[in-house]
């Protein structure tokens, strides 16, 4: 991973935003879509030399008020900004609470959170840990992803699986979608010097290459709590699936539940888990 950043993301941001969304003219003969560094310097009140520097890496501790500046200036989301101050924090070294040694990874779910798994059926419902490490699930999600593959792997895991398994390629029309939340997450969740994200990126970036190289090296995408899933079932056929993510922030683990958005999808997922068709309730149509 890189030393820098900081640097990466506030020029990846540059290179985003177009002149017109930072309203400026948009001139002619650009060599880039996105703005020039004296753009950004102007629009946030600093020196371009300084933007130099911190994109350069030869600057890793800007004040709040020039973070706040180039957020205002980026036009970025609450959650962009608060990707922005842990990048600073972890760059300069000074924040204990972000940068401490990681806990133990968590590789079991506590009986309480197996009792919920225990009532959400036949829902399919995982929970995982911080790099995507299947801890504990409902049977409803074994039979959902059981004939896609997850399983086959004796420590199965969210992204080994969707970079590296040709039946998830295969499954999942929305693959692309999926696999920049995946690892959206991955990246957003977990300290950047996690030796646990570490040696999993290191490992994907060998396995699965571009695929996923090109998205951990992105910084400017962000995770989505809530999300949908077009899933061609061997079983089940066509599927159509919400799924609402719960964070179990104390041991650093996320309850995942999929739920069906329309009524053929809920119908099937009964036929799949054996039920009576009405077991499951749609929640709602997918755009």
């Amino acid at each position: 991973m890189s030393d820098n950043e900081l640097g990466t993301y506030l020029r990846t941001w540059r290179e985003a935003v177009t002149p017109a969304e930072a309203g400026l003219p948009a001139g002619p003969r650009r060599r880039t879509p996105g703005l020039r560094r004296a753009e950004l310097a102007t629009l946030a009140g600093i020196s371009v030399e300084y933007l130099t520097r911190l994109e350069q890496g030869r600057d890793r501790n800007p004040s709040a008020q020039v973070l706040g500046a180039l957020a205002d200036a980026l036009n970025l989301s609450l959650a962009d900004r608060m990707l922005l101050r842990r990048l600073t924090k972890e760059g300069d070294g000074g924040d204990p609470l972000v940068c401490a040694a990681a806990p133990t990874l968590s590789r079991t779910a506590r009986p309480t959170v197996r009792a919920v798994l225990d009532h959400l059926e036949p829902a399919p419902a995982v929970v995982v840990n911080w790099i995507g490490d299947v801890l504990a699930h409902t049977a409803g999600y074994a039979r959902l992803v059981g004939p896609i593959g997850l399983f086959d792997d004796e420590r199965p895991n969210l992204l080994r699986h969707l970079f590296t398994d040709e039946r998830a390629r295969s499954a999942y029309r929305d693959w692309d979608r999926v696999a920049d939340d995946l690892v959206a997450r991955l990246r957003h969740g977990v300290p950047l010097r996690d030796p646990h994200l570490a040696e999993l990126a290191e490992e994907l970036t060998v396995t699965a290459g571009a695929d996923f190289a090109d998205r951990f090296a992105d910084l400017t995408t962000t995770p989505r709590r809530t999300g949908s899933q077009h899933l061609d079932h061997p079983e089940a056929g066509s599927l159509r699936l919400l799924h609402e993510t719960l964070a179990l922030s104390d041991v650093g683990q996320r309850l995942i539940v999929h739920l069906p958005a329309d009524q053929a999808t809920a119908a099937a997922l009964d036929r799949l888990n054996g039920r009576r068709p009405g077991a499951l309730r749609a929640v709602g149509e997918t755009g």
